[in-house]
């Protein structure tokens, strides 16, 4: 039996795998049709009712309702299974491509605010691709017999793993904590790595040590330097660049 085989089709992870391809298909066709509107190109338009503009979160959200309540009724088999998927990925899809907005509650589709969707999108769709070849979530699908055996290890390693997400995501390392979930080395390295300096961790127990402080802004800088630049190449490539932001007038004093 091939790794593919193996590890992707195996028993009850056809649902998973059709949602995350219909997951991904969304995305990039929602993008492309949204890029032709802004573009004033092609057959598209933004779809209107009494005068208020529908973003399509709103059947995101009426599919995503409708395929997850099918696929728990549906169980792990057969076609109403697959079909559940199937509307849950689209929903997904749809949702996550206005994540922004639902997050600031506001139009920032076309904004550098709204660079967030498409990381959120690229980040869910990692993860479960992670659980799609393998992974299991917080690091127990490595136990061998015995350990399985041993329910008090498999708690110990849970517990462990997630109170390493935890202070991550406390030490401002959002990615890193949720994909540490997945893979219990990556929340390992970022529990014990320095805080950002604006992060929780950093404001309770740098305040009194210059020298951390010191060491955590110039970590941080040269990360935002190397790291920030390519990220938002990548992200306005994948969804669109933002537009423009206004050159902003001089005040009178």
């Amino acid at each position: 039996m091939g790794w593919f085989e193996r590890n992707i089709m195996e028993p009850g992870k056809l649902p998973l795998l059709l949602a995350l391809i219909s997951f991904v298909l969304t995305f990039l066709i929602t993008r492309v049709i949204t890029r032709l509107i802004r573009a004033g190109k092609g057959p598209f338009g933004n779809v209107s009712s009494g005068g208020v503009h529908v973003h399509h979160v709103v059947p995101g959200v009426i599919l995503t309702i409708v395929g997850g309540f099918g696929a728990v009724a549906g169980g792990q088999y057969g076609f109403g299974s697959a079909l559940a998927a199937v509307i849950f990925g689209i929903g997904a899809g749809l949702v996550l491509d206005e994540f922004a907005l639902v997050l600031h509650l506001a139009d920032v589709y076309w904004t550098p605010d709204g660079r967030k969707s498409v990381e959120m999108v690229v980040l869910t769709a990692s993860l479960v691709g992670l659980l799609l070849i393998g992974f299991s979530p917080l690091g127990v699908n490595d136990l061998n017999e015995d350990q399985q055996q041993n329910r008090a290890v498999a708690l110990v390693t849970v517990l462990a793993n997630f109170l390493f997400a935890l202070i991550a995501l406390f030490k401002g390392k959002v990615r890193l904590a949720v994909l540490g979930a997945i893979i219990p080395l990556v929340a390992l390295v970022a529990a014990l790595r320095l805080a950002r300096p604006t992060s929780p961790w950093a404001k309770r127990f740098y305040r009194n040590r210059p020298r951390a402080r010191a060491r955590s802004a110039l970590r941080s800088y040269r990360h935002d330097r190397r790291w920030v630049t390519p990220s938002r190449a990548f992200h306005d490539w994948l969804g669109g660049a933002p537009d423009p932001e206004p050159a902003r007038s001089l005040e009178r004093r």
